[in-house]
Formats: structure tokens, sequence, C-alpha cells
């Protein structure tokens, strides 16, 4: 039984393909066994059909598997029907698990001990591939929106806080809001109007626009604007796409 249990990330893992060669019991039952009692296996964690390869005498086929942490097969187990070779299964998956996690403590100790573990090697490998692919689609899918940012950076001119949050497609109250929270704008008591933190105009990412305005007596009034240059347009966007993945 060297691969009754196995690593899936840092989780320890049998299948049940395990259990049915363990118990002696076809593995559709098994896989009937955990649609059946379903939701009292996910209350231990997620619990996902798989379609796997498999040789046969006729070529390459697939089945449907199932991945179980300890105490969703250990649960199972319970479900079946209670003779000796499931007793003495159980006791073997349990210390094929209790093995795993000394395995798992001793690499943690020791992280050259995983260089002569095949197990949690190919665990890590596996992991390390799955990363890989999900940034890599990660990637494809933000370049657009990378490269938009990396045009607006490189604009000249700055915007109002409306038309900003109409470039990032967000609403101007959202936008208000993340700026505030985030230390770039604030309101100077008595005053409607929005002011840029001087230590964010000295980053380049917020201006001010000043204004001259007549009042109804004919004398002028000073108007300045809180602005979002280019690059505070594309360092926002960032932000908001970070908070949304």
């Amino acid at each position: 039984m060297t691969d009754l249990v196995t690593l899936s990330g840092n989780t320890a893992v049998t299948t049940t393909l395990a259990l049915s060669g363990g118990t002696g019991t076809q593995h559709k039952n098994v896989l009937e066994l955990v649609r059946t009692y379903r939701a009292d296996l996910e209350e231990f964690g997620r619990v996902a059909f798989e379609t796997q390869p498999f040789s046969t005498a006729g070529g390459i086929q697939t089945r449907e598997v199932v991945q179980l942490n300890e105490q969703q097969a250990t649960l199972l187990l319970t479900y079946m029907r209670n003779s000796l070779i499931v007793r003495t299964f159980k006791k073997s998956l349990v210390r094929a698990f209790f093995d795993m996690a000394q395995r798992v403590r001793m690499r943690a100790s020791d992280p050259m001990a995983v260089l002569n573990d095949p197990t949690a090697m190919r665990g890590l490998l596996l992991t390390y591939t799955e990363k890989v692919i999900s940034l890599e689609q990660t990637v494809a899918e933000q370049a657009p929106q990378v490269a938009t940012l990396h045009r607006i950076a490189a604009a000249d001119g700055s915007l109002c806080m409306r038309d900003t949050a109409k470039v990032l497609q967000v609403r101007p109250v959202d936008l208000r809001r993340w700026l505030v929270a985030h230390g770039w704008v604030y309101q100077r008591p008595g005053h409607s109007g929005w002011l840029a933190y001087q230590d964010r105009i000295q980053q380049g990412v917020m201006c001010h626009k000043v204004t001259t305005v007549q009042r109804e007596d004919g004398t002028d009034k000073v108007v300045e604007q809180a602005r979002i240059t280019p690059k505070g347009i594309a360092r926002i966007g960032a932000e908001l796409a970070k908070a949304a993945a």
C-alpha cells in the first residue's frame, strides 16, 4: 500500500480507489457512498469528483475518482459494512495517515529530507505545477488591463475624481471612499471641496488645479481642486485589480 496516502499540496489524502481495493468493495459502490453522504463528508472539506485516465488491455480509459482527507476517509469507512476486512483496513489507513504526518513534520524540520521522499517530492512538484498554471492564466487574463494602465501612466494631464471613476469603471462614490480610506484626499473643516495630501502630491499621483472664479459681487475667488495624475490612476487601477483578485 505504498500509495495508500499521498500529499495533495500540504494535505495528506487517500482516494476512493484505495478504499475500494483495501476493503474489497467495488469502486462504483464506494463512489455511490460518497454521493449519498457527500453533505456529511463536506463538513470536513470540499469533495470533488475527478476524471483520471488508466490503462487497460483495450487502451487508455477514464474513470471517476475522489480524493479524501483523513477525516472524510475515516467517516466514509463507518458507512461501509462492518466486517473484519473493513476494520483491518481502517487501522492500516489510520497508520498510513499517521506515518505521512510524521514525514511532513520531519520535512518541516529538515528541508533536505524531502529529496529522499518520492511521495513528498511528487506532491510538491504537482503543487508547483498547479501554481504555475494558475499564475499563467492570471497573467493572460490581466494582460489587457495592465497594458491599459501602462498607457494611462504614460499619458499627460490629470483628471478629476468623477472622470477618474469613469476611466476605472467604478462608481464615483466608491472611488472617493477608497481615496479617503487610503490617505489620498481629505476635506478641510468648513470647506466642501477635497484636497490631496502633500505626500501624494510629492509622489506624483495627485495634484491641485487652481482656478480663479468671479463671485456675484465681482470679487475673485480662488478654487483649488484635487486631481489624479495618470500615474495615480494607474496605481489605483492596479490596487483595485489586486483587491478584486
